[in-house]
């Protein structure tokens, strides 16, 4: 039986969609999206409060650092949300996989911040950090320290990471 590949265009909505009530990772994306799709005026205020209060919580049970404004292509998925940070900066693309402990962020000396292509898998206890750009079906190793830019559909580990 061939397996199907993950879209790196498309998002994937269901990957997002809470299973049931305990469902942390998915409850803080929810509240993420919610609070962005919020509009203007006086309902739209009270809404975004609404929404950062949610998101605070679930931010707080989680110990995810994912700010409310950071641009995230649909069909996120984080399995095991705890110790995530992301700078609000950084842009990821739709269908992404972020393990637990993983940290997007800038690269002192370097201005800029990551930005991830589509169907991006990075492992456990990864680091990305500074201007660099992963391709699209790039997966980074468990504790990989990434400084430079992955080619698509590239496997790299290590610290620094390399192509293996």
């Amino acid at each position: 039986m061939a397996e199907t590949e993950v879209s790196a265009e498309t998002p994937d909505w269901s990957r997002e969609r809470p299973r049931r009530f305990w469902d942390p990772s998915r409850r803080l994306l929810l509240s993420l999206r919610r609070y962005q799709a919020c509009g203007d005026g006086l309902l739209g205020r009270l809404g975004r409060k609404r929404w950062a209060l949610s998101h605070r919580f679930w931010s707080a049970v989680t110990s995810v650092e994912l700010p409310l404004n950071t641009r995230i292509g649909g069909g996120l998925l984080l399995p095991h949300a705890t110790g995530i940070v992301v700078h609000p900066a950084t842009v990821l693309g739709p269908n992404c996989l972020l393990m637990q402990n993983v940290t997007l962020g800038n690269n002192y000396g370097r201005p800029g911040t990551p930005r991830l292509g589509g169907h991006v898998d990075v492992g456990p206890g990864a680091v990305i950090l500074g201007p660099v750009e992963i391709g699209d079906h790039a997966l980074i190793g468990a504790n990989a320290v990434v400084l430079k830019d992955v080619p698509p559909r590239a496997v790299v580990a290590g610290a620094p990471a390399r192509g293996i």
